[in-house]
């Protein structure tokens, strides 16, 4: 088997960002893990003895020969690049070959390895610099272990400025965290003190790993999407860095009334296998999740791009955490059409379950007159809603109203309750933000004893409005929605208490929406939940309160104990 590791030429090494890159245990583990998983390990065990500044990491990747060994630890010697070219079209964690050889100036080095259908495996310890001390031959199974020792053992004023012992293995953790979940189908096996510690078991796919590592999240909270999108129409077309002409695209959300955190600390985003910094791509999740969540709450979101490497400059940051993005706007908008696609309430993101009684036949609504009259025809309403295409209509079928607030819908999958008021609410906020209209009003709506701010604010939002004599203010205009209503000066006294444009919008589609406590007819109720579905954030109202209860058909088959055997069930 021939040598694949080589030192690289003087002249990629000067277009290599230079820097330190082991500056604690935290980061030895993310430097060796990476070498692991571009060998192609499926299986990595990675043991800690944090008073002892001593790391091993083993895996059962490709290995490595001889000649390989020998070289592994030299200064800029890599096998994952080999010309300034191949900078930008790096499909590996690692490239630079830098960490072996910075291990050795810190730490005390030891590898064993044996290539994939190798006969015989080897033990090499390196010195300063990354000299080979010792050789001989060893039994191994296939693939590396990396030992190191003695951990910054020479530079003692190092350890003394990192955090305590404690912080540095939650550090370890949250690595080993963000990297398993890149790769969902490696097992991992982390130990302290030779005391197991925490595992990871693969999983097919992130959002079914998540739950191992945010354990207070159900498989139930997430929505996963996963999307094939083309690839930037301005991108470079070489045949040579084009890995495909397609891009994939992997998101999982918990779901917006279920759960959400106190800080944004679950907003990630990975590229091409690695958790990277990218402040654009982030806001952008947080934008997406904009009047879904309750004020000072932040989503979980999970964002894995697989992108064509002539997209990315890895080449930004030493650890390789910050990175350059060509075409940010054209993946800031697939990045917000997947999340709209995640949100939405459609036939292919219901629960489809198995059941042999329809809900219809367990509920028998008697339906009374209606005195409330919904108008389907909303002059605000945009036919071409973003999502217009993805629900089906009737794929909710109104059934009941209870209590004259909530309405029981059917769908394949089991039954919900809805609550009217913030279901409409939802409904003319989205109508509000896509279409705010402004219309005249004759005789203009006199309020009295305005401050400078409260004019300042409603002239803000776009309304027309005057002195009219002595502390009385004229206002010409108004929301569209508030045109036929009898509380129209109060409402406009609301909206001058402050706020952006969006907060007006709440304010407005709360107070234009249906009550609870009105009745509504089958009709009026269809149209309702028609519209509904259609909206871009369907499961949160603008204040982030849950809109619906769900009742799946497998719970209501456990509830009534549909899986007895009726023998059994009678004590025969």
């Amino acid at each position: 088997m021939a040598s694949t590791i080589q030192a690289l030429p003087t002249e990629v090494v000067y277009l290599i960002t230079a820097g330190e890159v082991i500056d604690s245990l935290a980061s030895v583990v993310r430097e060796l893990v990476e070498n692991s998983l571009d060998a192609g390990a499926t299986r990595i065990v990675v043991s800690l003895w944090p008073q002892q500044w001593r790391i091993r990491v083993a895996d059962n990747g490709c290995g490595m020969n001889l000649d390989d060994l020998q070289q592994a630890a030299t200064a800029h010697s890599t096998s994952k690049i080999r010309s300034s070219a191949d900078l930008w079209k790096i499909n590996s964690l690692g490239f630079r070959g830098e960490a072996l050889h910075s291990l050795t100036t810190l730490a005390e080095l030891e590898i064993l390895s044996r290539p994939l259908g190798g006969n015989l495996g080897w033990r090499i310890i390196y010195g300063d610099g990354g000299k080979v001390v010792q050789v001989e031959a060893t039994a191994i199974a296939p693939g590396t272990v990396v030992t190191v020792s003695h951990l910054f053992g020479n530079c003692s004023s190092r350890r003394q400025g990192l955090p305590t012992t404690a912080q540095q293995m939650k550090a370890v953790q949250a690595t080993i965290h963000q990297i398993a979940l890149c790769h969902p189908r490696v097992t991992w096996q982390i130990w302290q003190n030779d005391r197991q510690w925490f595992t990871i078991s693969p999983a097919r796919t992130t959002g079914q790993l998540l739950p191992q590592i945010l354990p207070q999240v159900r498989q139930g909270d997430l929505q996963e999407v996963k999307l094939e999108i083309p690839n930037p129409p301005n991108s470079c077309t070489d045949a040579i860095h084009r890995v495909s002409p397609h891009s994939a695209l992997t998101l999982v959300v918990g779901l917006p009334d279920r759960c959400h955190r106190h800080r944004p600390d679950w907003v990630r985003v990975a590229i091409n296998g690695r958790m990277v910094k990218t402040p654009e791509l982030e806001q952008t999740i947080l934008s997406a999740f904009h009047r879904t969540l309750p004020r000072d709450r932040y989503p979980i979101c999970f964002l894995h791009l697989a992108i064509s490497p002539d997209q990315i400059n890895w080449n930004r940051n030493p650890a390789k955490t910050e990175i350059y993005l060509n075409e940010i706007i054209y993946w800031q908008e697939q990045i917000t059409q997947a999340i709209n696609q995640a949100l939405s309430i459609s036939s292919n993101n219901l629960k489809e379950a198995v059941h042999t009684t329809r809900v219809s036949k367990l509920l028998k609504a008697a339906e009374a007159k209606g005195s409330y009259n919904f108008n389907s025809q909303n002059p605000n309403e945009n036919p071409k809603t973003p999502n217009s295409s993805l629900p089906t209509p009737n794929s909710l079928k109104a059934v009941a109203q209870v209590s004259n607030t909530y309405i029981v819908v059917e769908h394949s999958g089991g039954m919900w309750l809805v609550e009217q008021h913030i279901a409409h609410e939802r409904v003319l906020y989205e109508q509000l933000c896509d279409d705010w209209q402004l219309l005249p009003v004759e005789p203009p709506i006199i309020l009295y004893q305005l401050s400078p701010a409260q004019v300042l604010q409603l002239q803000r939002i776009g309304l027309e409005i005057e002195p009219f004599g002595e502390q009385l203010w004229a206002v010409r205009n108004i929301p569209a929605p508030l045109q036929q209503r009898d509380d129209c000066a109060e409402a406009i006294l609301e909206l001058s208490w402050g706020g952006d444009l969006q907060t007006a919008q709440v304010a407005v589609a709360c107070r234009s929406a249906i009550r609870n406590g009105t009745p509504m007819n089958q009709q009026e109720m269809q149209t309702l939940l028609d519209n509904w579905q259609r909206t871009r954030n369907p499961r949160t109202c603008p204040h982030g309160r849950p809109i619906y209860l769900s009742l799946e058909e497998s719970a209501l088959a456990r509830f009534f104990r549909r899986n007895w055997v009726i023998g059994k069930s009678h004590g025969i």
